[in-house]
């Protein structure tokens, strides 16, 4: 069973609340006149929001009856009712939206964090799934690259309590939103200032949540626990059992997931196409989201 609740156009945040077993989200989309077209349902990535996917959605625009969902504890939507963060607890809350909404199966797109919550469901859900478009997805890749450790460390207990004091005591968003998109992008001084408005908005409202940094430091801790699963839940073996299509996007500037992960990749889902970006970091569908425009197109045509 779930619960819509419609948000006032006039109001900032998500066009609806849904709640679902285990989760309240916050959801955007389809966009007016998107009926008959194919459903499509993008995932965000660690410390993201449905708002990543903007220009990515606006490039597919009449080709997609495109949907953002906020994961647990991230954007608009609140963190899990039990509190679990793991990987698992992110993929049930995304199956529970997708049932609670009768979508499936969908164009899924996932990146990073997004990117391996996707896998999983694809893996265990295959009728929920159409085709999945993964951007730098978080697949276990050891040992992860140096620029990554900083993100891992989020994983320490006790590390978002430190952070908690040290953003209390300095609260210079603008800085620390400048860090930040210096991570994610591969050429932060390119970032329009569009994106840059909105990062610094978003970045201002997050602090301002008493639960932000546990979402962040519980995900992170989610990751690394994937990272060393063995078995049947390992990610490598789910990415095997994945029937889909799957188009993967890798930049060669990503600080976070190593573009080397891309033959692995390729290498794992049984129907896989690669696109390589010289110039993208992190969030190839913010630098360059009409190259991955491009490749979706293609993608779409084959599935």
């Amino acid at each position: 069973m779930s619960t819509e609740q419609r948000v006032a156009a006039d109001e900032p945040g998500p066009e609806r609340i849904v709640t679902v077993p285990g989760a309240v989200l916050a959801v955007r989309g389809p966009a007016a006149g998107a009926e008959g077209l194919p459903p499509a349902l993008f995932v965000h990535g660690l410390g993201g929001s449905g708002d990543n996917w903007t220009e990515l959605i606006a490039e597919l625009d009449g080709e997609l009856a495109a949907e953002t969902v906020d994961l647990p504890g991230f954007g608009w939507s609140e963190l899990p009712q039990d509190g679990n963060l793991s990987l698992t607890g992110h993929v049930r809350a995304v199956i529970g939206y997708l049932e609670a909404v009768n979508r499936g199966p969908v164009h899924l797109f996932g990146n990073s964090l997004g990117g391996a919550v996707a896998v999983r469901l694809a893996a265990l859900r295959p009728d929920l799934v159409r085709s999945l478009t993964l951007i730098s997805p978080a697949l276990p890749e050891l040992p992860p690259q140096r620029t990554a450790w900083p993100t891992g460390l989020l994983a320490l207990p006790g590390v978002a309590a430190l952070l908690a004091r040290t953003r209390s005591a300095d609260g210079d968003v603008e800085r620390a939103t400048r860090e930040l998109l210096a991570l994610v992008y591969g050429d932060p001084a390119a970032v329009p200032s569009a994106q840059w408005d909105r990062a610094v908005a978003e970045y201002r409202r997050r602090a301002g949540l008493p639960y932000a940094l546990a979402a962040l430091a519980g995900s992170a801790r989610g990751i690394v626990s994937a990272y060393t699963e063995r078995g049947e839940q390992a990610l490598w073996r789910q990415a095997a059992q994945v029937k889909a299509p799957v188009l993967l996007v890798y930049g060669l500037r990503d600080k976070l997931v190593s573009y080397r992960s891309a033959r692995r990749a390729c290498e794992a889902f049984a129907d896989a196409r690669l696109l390589v970006l010289p110039e993208s970091g992190h969030v190839a569908m913010l630098e360059h989201p009409e190259l991955v425009a491009r490749s979706v197109r293609e993608l779409l045509a084959e599935s």
